[in-house]
């Protein structure tokens, strides 16, 4: 991934940890001139960074934005692959729609496409999905795994854990819970979505496009009232600001390690975690289908991550796609 003069800079100034950075030796070792390297600080300021001018020192790094621009990002990044190549965005119409054709195109496994607003975003069944400006996480990664389209269906399962791992490694005071098939909720209340959609020939998988959307930093006025009893974020649960570059980061590090897993062992090696981190099993649930609606125990997974509901009258249906209510 190529990086701008600007973003050279910043990852200079990030580096030197609140340390004096001389303007005139980056403009020396970048091979730009003085006035070029005030621009982009003037460039900066206006991105939310903020600095303090030591004479004859130079430029000390007092405050930074929470950003997930791929320069915050990779601050944090502590993968192979994933997130090695980003595609940002101030506004966007929806990362999964770019990621379609970046994938056509041939990007690499592990790129990720993340946008600070999304105009157009969508969850399941195209329903749209509020997306503000800086307050949350919308993402896509393009994933490539060696697996057939019909073992790619349980990915979605895969992706929740990983996501559930992340915030619980950085904010172990909340619970996150996975709803099947690709909600997250905390206290009863959706904080997260996953899409998960295939580019495919019939015996192959040629990429996942696998959206993820966290409602991270929003306070309770900033949910539509049709979305407000239902809605939360991270920052209402955790009680304090979450900075998005270093849970993407951390996302993008268990995605890439339950990703190598469940290639090599399929989803039965994951599923253990998932049973533990799941408000589903055990729960009377109501179940629409497109081939009708059925009620009962949601009694398990299988290795697949099919979902398994025990009628009242002992009868076991498998669910293999569909919309479930708690009951």
């Amino acid at each position: 991934m190529s990086i701008s003069m600007k973003d050279e800079i910043l990852k200079r100034i990030l580096a030197a940890n609140g340390e004096a950075v001389s303007g005139q030796e980056l403009a020396d070792s970048l091979g730009v001139s003085r006035t070029a390297i005030w621009k982009h600080m003037q460039t900066l300021q206006e991105e939310g960074y903020t600095f303090e001018t030591v004479k004859k020192k130079g430029y000390v790094l007092t405050g930074v934005p929470n950003s997930l621009s791929p320069t915050q990002i990779e601050l944090f990044l502590n993968t192979e692959r994933f997130g090695r190549e980003i595609h940002y965005f101030d506004v966007v119409d929806s990362t999964q729609t770019i990621a379609h054709k970046l994938a056509q195109e041939g990007a690499p496994h592990g790129t990720i496409i993340i946008g600070e607003e999304q105009t157009a975003g969508r969850g399941r069944m195209a329903r749209p999905w509020e997306s503000a400006n800086g307050t949350g996480i919308w993402m896509t990664i393009i994933v490539r795994p060696d697996v057939t389209p019909q073992q790619a269906s349980s990915y979605t399962l895969v992706v929740a854990v990983a996501v559930t791992m992340a915030i619980k490694t950085l904010y172990n005071h909340i619970e996150p819970a996975i709803k099947w098939p690709n909600d997250l909720l905390i206290n009863g209340k959706k904080c997260t979505g996953i899409l998960t959609e295939m580019q495919a020939e019939a015996d192959c998988v040629q990429a996942l496009l696998v959206g993820i959307g966290i409602n991270a930093n929003q306070v309770e006025a900033d949910f539509s009232p049709e979305i407000a009893d239902i809605a939360t974020s991270l920052r209402l649960e955790a009680g304090e600001e979450i900075n998005r570059a270093a849970l993407v980061a951390s996302i993008l590090q268990y995605l890439e390690q339950f990703t190598e897993l469940y290639v090599k062992e399929g989803f039965a090696s994951i599923k253990t975690l998932w049973e533990q981190m799941s408000c589903t099993i055990g729960q009377r649930i109501e179940v629409t289908t497109l081939r009708g609606r059925y009620e009962g125990i949601a009694s398990g997974i299988t290795d697949e991550g099919v979902l398994q509901l025990t009628e009242d009258n002992g009868t076991v249906r498998t669910i293999y796609a569909g919309d479930i209510k708690i009951l």
